[in-house]
């Protein structure tokens, strides 16, 4: 899936469920009470990315979002360590239902080579897809993956 030069730092997901987050403990609660560990990823990270959709929309760990809400490409930010790079991925394990996930992962998003935390300076593999569930598929999770990455990437698949 990813590269295995790049190393795991944090991740953030949204899901559209009744639970509250405080942070650090509840990272760990929620992505297994949520099952992101381990549907998603085997162990949960220590905090979320802050990602911000248009018109001031934070996104908060329980939050039920609307596939209007998300149609444009958002702001992400993380305490970044200066002259490194990371990738970031946004993915959706429900595709195309979280009862029947034949589709999982469905990749939503993928830019590599992100210098500190600027994603505009990245290299974008595959350009941002809101969400578009099906009807009556239920609530997905969309979960966004941050890795740091040893040192500069070459990719050398094909852009989407």
């Amino acid at each position: 899936m990813v590269n295995s030069k790049i190393m795991k730092v944090f991740w953030l997901f949204l899901i559209a469920a009744n639970i509250s987050a405080n942070e650090t403990n509840d990272v760990k609660t929620i992505f297994e009470q949520l099952e992101v560990v381990p549907d998603v990823v085997p162990s949960a990270p220590n905090r979320f990315l802050k990602v911000t959709y248009a018109n001031d929309l934070e996104v908060k760990a329980g939050i039920e979002l609307t596939p209007t809400q998300v149609k444009s490409q958002p702001v992400v930010e993380w305490e970044a360590d200066q002259d490194l790079f990371y990738t970031l991925i946004m993915t959706d394990p429900d595709a195309p239902s979280r009862n029947a996930p034949k589709f999982r992962e469905f990749k939503h998003w993928l830019v590599g080579n992100i210098p500190n935390n600027d994603i505009s300076k990245g290299e974008v593999l595959s350009a941002y897809v809101g969400s578009g569930p099906p009807k009556d598929s239920g609530l997905h999770r969309y979960v966004f993956l941050l890795y740091k990455q040893n040192g500069k990437l070459e990719f050398t698949e094909a852009r989407v």
